[in-house]
C-alpha cells in the first residue's frame, strides 16, 4: 500500500465476488472494498475515493491480471453511459448476483422468513430487449478526456443520448445503443443530423433555453415505431417540417407524437401528448390478448420478459376462478387483464388517469367484462369505503413504483385481509420494507427473481404472501 493524505493506491487487489449496487468485493485487512467494474479473478490496483471505518470504495487505476471470467464490454459506451454496468460479467455470473441481491434483501438486511429462493427466471434476449428508450437533446454534451473543448463549435458540442451518471446536466451522444431494435439507432441518429443541418437548437438543462429537448422512441413485437419528440415551445415553422422529415424517412413510425414542455424538469406525465401523424397508439400482443399502448402508458419495457413474469404471477396466485381480485398500480391493465378469465371479478387502480383510458380500451377490445379500472392516488382511492363499494378481495396484486407502497396503502391492505397476496417489485429493497410491514398475518411462501434487465443491476421479483 502507497499512502498519502488525500491519495491512496492499493495494489495487486483480488477482486472475490460481485456485491450491491453492481460494484465488486475485495477483503483488505479485514476492511470491504467496493470497485466497480471488476470482475471475480480480477486482479487490479486500486485508487481509493472513499475511506470509512467499515469499508473502501475505490477505481480501478491498471489491471495487472484479469479474470478468466472477463468479458469484453461489446458497447464503445461503456464504463461512461451510466446503463449496461455488467457488460463485462458473464450472463450466467450477472444472474447469481441479483438472485444474491434478492436473497440480502428479503433476508441479511430485511430479516424476513422466506422459504428457498426459486431460481431466476432469464431473459432469453441480452441485447436489444428494451421497447421503449427516452433519449435527451443537450447544447453541452459529455466531452471526452481526449478532446480538446476549446476546439469543439457549438455543433460539435451538441449531442442526443443518455444522461451520464452522477451529472444531471451531462448528456453522452450516443453512436449505438444496444439496447432497443433498429430503427431505433436509425430514428436518433437522422433527428441529430436534421437538427444540425437546419440550426435546430439543442437544450442547456442549466439555463432552460433551446428548442430541442427529448424523444421518446417505443416499439412493439410486430415492429411497429412510436416516437415522442418534446420541445420547449411551440414554433410551427420549425416543428412541421422536421416531424414531416421524421415521417417520410421512416414508414416504421405508426404513431408520431409532440409534446410541448416549458417546464424545468423532462417529466410529460403532466403535459399534453398532441398526435401529429399516425394512429393514437400501438398494440402489443400477450397470449389471445391486445394491449393499447400510448405516449404515457405503463408497460413492462421488455415485452417478452413481461410475459414470464405475469405468468409467474397468475400461477403464485393460484386462481380458482371464483375470486375477487385487487390489481394495485395496475398501469394499462395488463396484469388485470391477463388473471381476469380465472378470477369472478377483477379491480385495478392506477395513478395515471391515460393509463386508465387505455385499460378501458383493452379490456373492451379484448372482450373482458369482468375488471373495473380507477384512477387516483392508491392511497386516496384504497379506502375501506373503496373496498365495501367493490368488494372484498379474496387475493391481491400488486405492482407499484421503484419506492414502493405508501404506509396508508398497507394499513388499507392489511384491514382488507386478502386470503393471498402477489408482490411483484422491481426494487427487493422496497419490497423488504413493505413485506416486514405486513409480516405479522402473511407469510411468504414463495419468491421467484425475474431477470427484466440483462448487463444491469437491476432485479425484478415476486413474493406471494398468505394470510396467517
Amino acid at each position: 500500500m502507497r499512502k498519502k493524505k488525500t491519495d491512496i493506491i492499493l495494489e495487486n487487489v483480488l477482486i472475490e465476488g460481485v456485491a450491491a449496487e453492481g460494484k465488486a468485493i475485495a477483503r483488505i485487512d479485514g476492511v470491504v472494498l467496493f470497485v466497480e467494474y471488476a470482475v471475480p479473478g480480477d486482479v487490479v490496483n486500486v485508487k481509493i475515493i472513499k475511506k470509512k471505518k467499515n469499508y473502501m470504495e475505490g477505481v480501478i487505476t491498471s489491471m495487472i491480471k484479469p479474470s478468466e471470467q472477463r468479458m469484453e464490454p461489446f458497447c464503445e459506451h461503456f464504463g461512461i453511459c451510466g446503463g449496461c454496468k455488467w457488460q463485462h460479467l458473464p450472463y450466467e455470473m450477472q444472474l447469481q448476483a441479483k438472485q444474491q441481491q434478492v436473497y440480502d434483501q428479503l433476508v441479511r438486511i430485511g430479516h424476513l422468513s422466506i422459504p428457498e429462493i426459486s431460481p431466476i427466471i432469464p431473459s432469453d434476449n441480452t441485447r436489444y430487449y428494451r421497447n421503449k428508450l427516452e433519449f435527451t437533446f443537450s447544447s453541452k454534451r459529455w466531452i471526452y478526456g481526449d478532446e480538446d473543448p476549446e476546439s469543439l463549435s457549438p455543433e460539435e458540442r451538441c449531442g442526443l443520448g443518455f444522461h451520464v451518471g452522477r451529472f444531471f446536466d451531462k448528456v453522452l451522444d450516443i453512436k449505438h445503443c444496444w439496447l432497443q431494435k433498429e430503427p431505433s439507432n436509425r430514428i436518433r441518429l437522422f433527428m441529430k443530423d436534421y437538427a444540425l443541418r437546419h440550426g435546430l437548437e439543442f437544450y442547456n438543462i442549466r439555463e432552460n433555453t433551446g428548442f430541442l429537448r427529448n424523444m421518446v422512441v417505443r416499439s412493439n413485437t410486430a415492429g411497429d415505431i412510436m416516437l415522442t419528440v418534446v420541445f420547449s415551445r411551440e414554433d410551427h415553422s420549425l416543428m412541421d417540417p422536421f416531424l414531416s422529415s421524421i415521417a417520410e424517412a421512416f414508414p416504421e413510425i405508426k404513431s408520431l407524437y409532440y409534446v410541448i414542455n416549458s417546464k424545468l424538469n423532462d417529466s410529460i406525465s403532466d403535459q399534453e401528448c398532441i398526435l401529429y401523424k399516425g394512429e393514437d397508439a400501438i398494440w402489443e400482443r400477450m397470449e389471445n390478448l391486445r394491449f393499447k399502448i400510448g405516449p404515457k402508458s405503463f408497460y413492462q419495457t421488455n415485452s417478452e420478459q413481461a410475459y414470464k413474469l405475469y405468468s409467474a404471477a397468475r400461477n403464485l396466485a393460484a386462481l380458482e376462478g371464483g375470486e375477487v381480485v385487487y390489481d394495485l398500480y395496475t398501469g394499462t391493465g395488463t396484469i388485470a387483464q391477463f388473471v381476469s378469465a380465472k378470477a369472478s371479478k377483477v379491480v385495478g387502480i392506477e395513478y395515471v388517469k391515460e393509463a386508465i383510458d387505455d385499460a378501458n380500451v383493452n379490456a373492451e377490445a379484448n372482450g373482458i367484462t369482468n375488471c373495473r379500472f380507477y384512477a387516483g392516488d392508491m392511497k386516496d382511492v384504497l379506502t375501506s369505503d373503496f373496498i365495501k363499494e367493490n368488494g372484498t378481495p379474496e387475493v391481491m396484486i400488486i405492482d407499484p413504483p421503484r419506492a414502493g407502497m405508501h404506509p396508508d396503502v398497507v394499513k388499507t391492505i392489511l384491514e382488507a385481509a386478502p386470503q393471498r397476496i402477489v408482490y411483484v417489485s422491481c426494487n427487493p429493497a422496497s419490497q423488504a420494507r413493505d413485506l416486514a410491514m405486513m409480516s405479522e398475518q402473511y407469510e411468504i411462501t414463495a419468491v421467484q427473481p425475474v431477470d427484466m434487465f440483462p448487463q444491469t443491476i437491476h432485479v425484478e421479483n415476486i413474493c406471494a404472501l398468505t394470510r396467517k
